[in-house]
């Protein structure tokens, strides 16, 4: 066999294996519909009736748990489920949630452009320089109290996707044309 042939033959057998249904795997890029909503049926996010996500498994640009539920679907996979909090968003951590002097909010408090209430994001730079969102839970004369957990955490979420393309690891896609 001819080098030039070789190489057309392990050529041919990437192709066959990018063309028989690839199952996701790590580092997989994959294109989904997905959408996120709590058990009451309340929507938090979907893409259905838009464009399609596009990401790679592992990129850290999806929770670990839904990666987890995705490993081994392919393409045409549909799935409904519901993720404990632990595989979502987290568990709520009782360490950060805290109490702030009230004095610490005085410029806000006392700007009628900006609700400050029960329920408000407040931002605070943290010790790297980046924002940390908090949600404030308790106002009294003396304190605020703030909720750094994310606002999902400690929730069941239900996890619904459809697989439309699965491009395994290690294969380039090249488009011809427009």
């Amino acid at each position: 066999m001819t080098f030039i042939s070789q190489q057309l033959s392990e050529i041919g057998k990437l192709m066959t294996q990018a063309m028989v249904s690839p199952k996701i795997e790590l580092e997989a890029k994959v294109t989904l519909h997905f959408s996120l909503s709590l058990e009451s049926g309340d929507l938090i996010d979907s893409n259905f009736a838009d464009e399609p996500a596009t990401f790679t498994l592992g990129d850290g640009s999806m929770l670990p748990g839904f990666e987890e539920t995705l490993m081994g679907c392919e393409p045409g996979s549909e799935f409904t489920l519901s993720l404990q909090a632990d595989k979502a968003f987290g568990e709520i951590n009782p360490r950060n949630v805290h109490w702030f002097p009230a004095k610490k909010f005085k410029d806000i408090f006392s700007d009628p452009a900006i609700a400050t209430e029960v329920g408000s994001i407040v931002s605070f730079k943290d010790p790297g320089g980046g924002e940390l969102p908090g949600v404030i839970t308790k106002i009294n004369k003396r304190s605020v109290m703030v909720d750094f957990n994310h606002p999902l955490a400690g929730k069941v979420i239900v996890f619904s996707a459809k697989v439309l393309s699965v491009i395994p690891p290690n294969v380039n896609v090249v488009h011809i044309g427009n």
